[in-house]
């Protein structure tokens, strides 16, 4: 079908599919088609996949199931976007993409698609870590520490390395309260050492406080979003009380005990 027969097809419709969205990507690329679609690459789209990413986290968070909606498509049209690109190059299409998804699903489900048993959610992960190590040929830990994206968000990136390493024993962190006394002496020593030893020590009290976290059933990328969240609306009230006062007019000690006193009432 030309592409003015497709467009028209398209603008008789009042409900539009998976396929529709598909057949508006290639006309869109295609001959005579939008010259800024045409014209993007994978690199060039990257990092519009990750802010629809995170714009869907938004919406998750702020329990939004409009936004959700709405974000799921914008994060579903970058899918198509890039494996568009990928079938212009004779390389894959949007249909292998979904192949091999559903093959890995059924794979990696042996207690639903095979006689496997799991009979709780925990085994169901180490049947799936099991199968994704063997699928890729990660035999040792590091291989399995290598394959963690570096492109996480450091936070979340310390915690899978804790869980995957298998060193909370080496690292005096086999329980919270030996994570709680590690960070305490990494405080303590930060304060000891030199500067110029400073900056990897923090950074081993940083991957320190991760591991609490996990240890008492937290997960540090979520606690410290939450966090700033509340330091942002704090000092929206603290200007708020302030009746429109330059907070950095105000003495330091009536602003440190404003914000103080902020700070208590998040606490109650």
């Amino acid at each position: 079908m030309k592409s003015n027969e497709k467009i028209n097809a398209l603008l008789q419709k009042e409900q539009y599919s998976f396929d529709d969205l598909c057949v508006i990507m290639q006309i869109l690329r295609g001959e005579g088609g939008c010259p800024w679609d045409r014209e993007q690459t994978h690199t060039s789209i990257r990092n519009n996949f990750i802010e629809e990413t995170y714009e869907v986290i938004e919406a998750i968070d702020t329990a939004d199931p409009k936004l959700l909606r709405e974000e799921l498509g914008d994060v579903l049209l970058q899918v198509v976007f890039h494996a568009c690109m990928e079938e212009e190059a004779g390389v894959f299409t949007i249909h292998d993409v979904a192949n091999d998804i559903c093959k890995k699903l059924i794979h990696r489900h042996p207690h639903i698609f095979a006689d496997v048993q799991a009979d709780d959610a925990e085994q169901v992960l180490a049947n799936w870590e099991a199968i994704k190590s063997d699928e890729k040929s990660r035999i040792t830990v590091s291989d399995k520490l290598q394959a963690i994206p570096a492109v996480l968000p450091a936070l979340m990136r310390a915690e899978k390395v804790g869980k995957k390493s298998a060193l909370d024993e080496a690292d005096y962190a086999a329980n919270a309260e030996e994570a709680m006394a590690t960070v305490m002496m990494l405080t303590t020593q930060l304060a000891e050492v030199p500067a110029e030893q400073q900056r990897q020590l923090y950074g081993e009290l940083l991957f320190a406080a991760v591991t609490l976290g996990r240890k008492l059933g937290f997960e540090a990328e979520t606690e410290l979003t939450a966090e700033i969240n509340r330091r942002i609306a704090d000092y929206a009230q603290l200007e708020a009380d302030l009746g429109g006062k330059d907070p950095s007019q105000i003495p330091a000690d009536e602003i440190s005990l404003r914000w103080q006193r902020l700070r208590q009432i998040d606490k109650m």
